[in-house]
């Protein structure tokens, strides 16, 4: 069952903007994940010469850490004040 919210979504909402954050951030692990397992499947059943797989995978994984990194301390949830009409 997916999540419900219990009110009216607003971006000016601070709970509902780190709700949102946290799914992006989600979303972009599951396909770095699915992406990446897959080009590392067909990387080793081909047996093929890719070294730029390595680079690929660990700079999109730093990215990824860099991404929970701000969602975990950098992010400012307050009260933005003004409400979009």
């Amino acid at each position: 069952m997916p999540p419900r919210w219990p009110r009216e979504p607003d971006r000016g909402d601070p709970a509902y903007r780190k709700l949102e954050d946290r799914i992006n951030f989600a979303v972009h692990v599951a396909t770095y994940a699915a992406v990446n397992s897959g080009l590392w499947f067909f990387h080793i059943i081909l047996k093929s010469n890719w070294p730029w797989l390595i680079w690929l995978s660990g700079i999109w994984a730093a990215s990824l850490a860099f991404h929970l990194l701000y969602i975990l301390l950098i992010a400012d949830y307050s009260v933005t004040g003004v409400k979009p009409d």
